[in-house]
């Protein structure tokens, strides 16, 4: 009003004490959107500065420190790389690393699928019951978990004692096995490939299968055709989860299996402890990394780094 009066040539108006209820000259002027969005931005980089400098200081300047370290011992050359990708006996270890990764995401996959759908089709106390039993293992360490198979699958375990009440005199050797290393990986892995399943078949719609049962379509067909297309993403996000944890494994492949199964976070380990040679063993934890972020730039390219968290 007192703008308008303003405009208009009058004077402003006046309060009942006397003080004109115009707006002062030198009141603070209203906060404009850039100053707005300065602040917002000020605020953002406050929150996360902490969390920056925590990756900074733990994960970057370490890993550059073993870049470097690949490159510079005992001098300056890419010897130690051309070594890996040059000297058969290291290109197996690459390829048994990335057999025995995809085996074990395979195997995680043809187990968790069925599981997960239980869970998310039937709900309830069902579901409830899968779900604690799945996260009951997240509680125990892997590496209790790991010596309990030693004890399940030795020489004096349950399943030697089975095989002898059967009639096998010499029952088969399962420890440090290429099948014990990898029944201990699935094992621990499997709940990640459970909970990104159920993760996603949770939000799938319903009405979609009973749409397609109106329709006349089997339960066959409805889940080939209906559910299991809608459910790709979570077999995309669970198998990216187990194979990249799966590509580094070190401690279950070394108790659990054969010297003849050697991944490269043993050969590694074996680097460092046995022969000393750190600018070999940071060369092959380069090549592992850059092995896992291919596998992650796929997946970026294909399907999208931002569907992995739904």
């Amino acid at each position: 009003m007192a703008l308008y009066l303003a405009r208009r040539g009058a004077a402003p108006p006046v309060s009942s004490e006397g003080a004109s209820t115009a707006p002062s000259e030198t009141s603070p002027s209203i906060e404009g959107p850039g100053k707005a969005r300065a602040r917002t931005r000020t605020t953002t980089w406050l929150l996360i500065a902490p969390a920056c400098l925590f990756i900074l200081v733990v994960f970057v300047l370490p890993l550059l420190q073993v870049l470097v370290l690949s490159v510079t011992d005992p001098t300056v050359s890419l010897a130690h790389y051309r070594r890996v990708f040059t000297t058969p006996l290291y290109l197996r270890v690459l390829g048994t690393t990335f057999r025995t990764a995809a085996t074990v995401t395979l195997v995680c996959l043809l187990l968790g699928y069925p599981l997960a759908y239980v869970m998310a089709r039937r709900g309830g106390k069902l579901a409830m019951g899968l779900l604690v039993i799945i996260g009951m293992s997240f509680w125990t360490s892997f590496l209790v978990r790991t010596y309990a198979w030693m004890v399940v699958l030795g020489a004096k375990g349950p399943v030697t004692a089975a095989a002898r009440m059967l009639g096998f005199d010499q029952p088969p050797q399962l420890l440090f096995t290429t099948f014990a290393s990898t029944l201990g990986m699935t094992h621990i892995l499997l709940p990640y490939m459970v909970m990104a399943l159920y993760a996603v078949m949770k939000k799938i719609d319903t009405t979609h299968l009973r749409a397609a049962a109106s329709l006349g379509a089997p339960p066959f067909q409805g889940f080939r055709h209906v559910f299991l297309p809608l459910s790709l993403p979570g077999v995309v996000n669970g198998c990216l989860l187990v194979f990249t944890l799966c590509l580094g494994f070190y401690v279950t492949p070394v108790l659990l299996g054969s010297p003849r199964d050697m991944m490269i976070s043993q050969l590694i380990a074996q680097q460092v402890e046995e022969l000393l040679a750190w600018g070999f063993a940071s060369a092959l934890s380069i090549v592992l990394l850059a092995a896992t972020f291919t596998v992650l730039a796929l997946y970026t390219r294909f399907v999208g780094l931002d569907r992995l968290w739904g």
